[in-house]
């Protein structure tokens, strides 16, 4: 018995270690879980925006010139009415000298043709005297009062051509006042695209010479993805954020949304009278949707770039799941969900939840669960470590 007790010892202890180690080899199902918190939601729409001033003005030449004074530069402050270009006047002077000289000789050539109205007045009126005395012939009463017509006549055609010649020089006069560009409007002048020295032509089109522009109140032109375009109204709260600052957010509420995604630029190689037109999977459609943002303090600038978020819906401090954690309930309910429940005790519970706001990482919970429960986020499977 003394021998045999000690070798049934060593059988059990031998199997119990060999049981162990069987056990801790087997592998093993852990439950992934979460507490329920309380969080911000939010529920919006990204996208990619551009800042421009919301006024703003070019300012372009009205006549053809050499530009003799440029009294601005980038960054300068203006006030409405203040010069800004002096273009060389001497075309424009000339012509409007000219045309006075011609408004000139106009009424000079009226004051003859009304003295030789007055004569042919005066000798229409002799021959009529002595027509009546019958001391003349009809035909010199009749040439009387042709004279007298035709006098009147000239008087009528100077005069038309006085109002041409003043309204002529009206417009010269008008152009020799565009060669000394002022200020439309208060702002700052963002940028000059001509030079002291440079040449203007405008016969056929305007050239612009600089921009001015308010920025004290700027506007975000935001690119909106076709699949998103709908949720996003005007009237909706925004908020953006800048390279370089993006503890700072600044907030609008969207002003329009345009109805049509803005005109390709016309591509090399494209057909005649427009663009070759592109195939769904090689264009992106966008669309522009414009809200505007308080610039007192001056940190917004041009072209900065803006990444928006056009706000559905938010709720502060709500009871919130993942948003992974949520099944969903027969009938396809969007304000119904069902989660997994883990107790104390290791069982598991299914409930159904009336949701709130929602979005691709959390939601709000209106009923269901409370804050502290623990939501069954998924399973994992594991192998204890080999001895």
């Amino acid at each position: 018995m003394r021998r045999i007790i000690p070798l049934l010892l060593a059988a059990v202890l031998s199997a119990t270690a060999g049981a162990g180690y069987l056990w801790a080899r087997r592998p093993a199902t852990d439950i992934e879980s979460v507490p329920v918190v309380r969080a911000n939601i939010e529920s919006s729409v990204t996208a990619l925006g551009t800042l421009q001033p919301r006024r703003y003005v070019d300012v372009g030449a009205q006549v053809s010139g050499q530009i003799l004074r440029l009294l601005v530069q980038p960054g300068d402050a203006v006030q409405k009415g203040q010069l800004l270009v002096e273009i060389d006047p001497s075309v424009q002077r000339a012509t409007v000298d000219a045309g006075r000289a011609s408004l000139a000789g106009l009424r000079a050539q009226l004051a003859e043709q009304r003295a030789q109205h007055r004569l042919a007045d005066q000798q229409h009126a002799r021959q009529r005297r002595m027509a009546a005395d019958g001391a003349t012939r009809e035909e010199d009463v009749q040439g009387a009062e042709a004279a007298l017509a035709s006098a009147a006549a000239r008087i009528d055609n100077l005069a038309a051509q006085i109002a041409q010649t003043q309204a002529t020089l009206k417009a010269d006069e008008a152009r020799l006042g565009y060669t000394r560009i002022f200020a439309p409007m208060a702002g700052t002048v963002v940028s000059v695209e001509a030079r002291e020295g440079q040449t203007l032509n405008a016969t056929y089109q305007t050239p612009n010479v600089l921009r001015i522009a308010d920025l004290s109140s700027m506007t975000v032109w935001s690119e909106v993805s076709e699949a998103d375009v709908r949720r996003v109204k005007p009237g909706m709260p925004v908020y953006f954020t800048t390279l370089g600052a993006d503890q700072r957010r600044w907030h609008g509420k969207v002003r329009q949304l345009l109805p049509a995604p803005p005109t390709p630029a016309p591509k090399a190689g494209g057909s005649e009278g427009g663009s070759a037109p592109q195939t769904a999977a090689s264009k992106v459609v966008v669309y522009t949707a414009l809200f505007d943002v308080d610039n007192a303090d001056g940190e917004l600038m041009p072209q900065m770039t803006a990444h928006v978020a056009f706000v559905e819906a938010s709720a502060k401090d709500a009871v919130s799941v993942p948003a992974n954690a949520l099944v969903p309930v027969a009938g396809g309910r969007a304000d119904r969900a069902a989660v997994r429940v883990l107790h104390a005790d290791g069982s598991v519970q299914t409930r159904e939840l009336r949701i709130g706001v929602r979005n691709r990482v959390a939601a709000q919970v209106l009923d269901g669960v409370q804050v502290g429960d623990r939501i069954v986020t998924g399973t994992a499977e594991r192998k204890a470590a080999k001895p």
